[in-house]
């Protein structure tokens, strides 16, 4: 679905750039809003989005229902780290509760449930008593929006919305800005793993994913179907990547014992010479220009 929405989005926008697209789909990409990608975001969220506050309210909030706990689970969704028992928290609702929501969501096609692949905690014998921070750990699945569009609502429209009613935009603008890149990360993380998976040749045996558990997290986590895992780490930034970020990668493996077949970096302005130097067989070096792949 996501791949679609970014096509349909690029045929109405024709970007000069896959970077461009990357950063104005993470904001429009599913919202049906014409716009033109050679304004400033800023200029279009204001025209097209905030001054027509009322109307995406209607569009949005009536195909959610009127109701206080799922704007607050969709928000702590859009704002937190994604895991349930963390949005359940952040949204101040209980798990139970919480659950049900979810499962409307999904119904509605709002959002998906990412499944945490965490194993959890083997005991050397049925009453052994594991350490606190084991037996504390809470293993949980991640949830998704299914667009772009309303991931952006509920992380910086809907929490201003007694503001954007009185006309004052200062505060979207502000979180906005300062939140930006790493908002738009997670949606050059999602396309980063759907380039992985048609690069292998769209194997449905292939398991590709992020990963995380109490020590790591993985950008991208591939299970090759002939075998072996393949690792990824995806960095949208303004600077070029650099070795320390392979290191770091590496480290995180160590720490879990695991040996990678391969690794793929991903990187919004490409890469250092040292670590260009370094691509082979074994690493793959993945520039956001290379991700045109997708739209074909």
């Amino acid at each position: 679905m996501l791949i679609k929405q970014l096509k349909d989005f690029y045929h109405s926008t024709y970007p000069e750039d896959m970077e461009t697209l990357i950063r104005y789909f993470a904001v429009f990409g599913g919202s049906g809003i014409d716009i033109d990608t050679t304004e400033d975001i800023e200029t279009l969220l204001e025209r097209n989005v905030l001054e027509h506050y009322g109307e995406h309210y209607n569009r949005i909030h009536t195909d959610i229902l009127e109701d206080a706990d799922t704007v607050a689970l969709l928000q702590a969704i859009a704002k937190g780290d994604r895991r349930i028992h963390s949005a359940c928290r952040r949204a101040r609702i209980g798990e139970a509760r919480g659950g049900e929501l979810i499962a409307h969501l999904q119904q509605l096609g709002i959002i998906d449930i990412e499944p945490s692949r965490e194993a959890p905690p083997e005991k050397a014998y049925p009453k052994q008593k594991l350490k606190r921070e084991l037996s504390r750990h809470r293993i949980s699945h991640k949830l998704r929006f299914r667009q772009p569009f309303l991931r952006f609502w509920f992380r910086f429209i809907s929490p201003q919305h007694r503001r954007i009613e009185r006309g004052i935009y200062e505060g979207v603008f502000e979180h906005f800005n300062l939140q930006h890149t790493a908002f738009t990360g997670l949606v050059f993380e999602e396309l980063s793993q759907q380039y992985l998976k048609r690069n292998l040749g769209d194997d449905p045996r292939l398991r590709c994913g992020s990963y995380w558990d109490r020590q790591i997290e993985l950008d991208i986590l591939a299970r090759h179907p002939q075998g072996g895992f393949i690792v990824g780490e995806c960095k949208w930034t303004n600077t070029k990547m650099n070795r320390s970020e392979l290191v770091k990668l590496q480290e995180k493996c160590m720490t879990v014992g695991l040996r990678p077949i391969s690794v793929y970096l991903f990187a919004k302005r490409g890469f250092s010479n040292e670590l260009t130097d370094l691509q082979n067989d074994e690493l793959t070096l993945v520039d956001a220009q290379r991700l045109s792949a997708l739209l074909g």
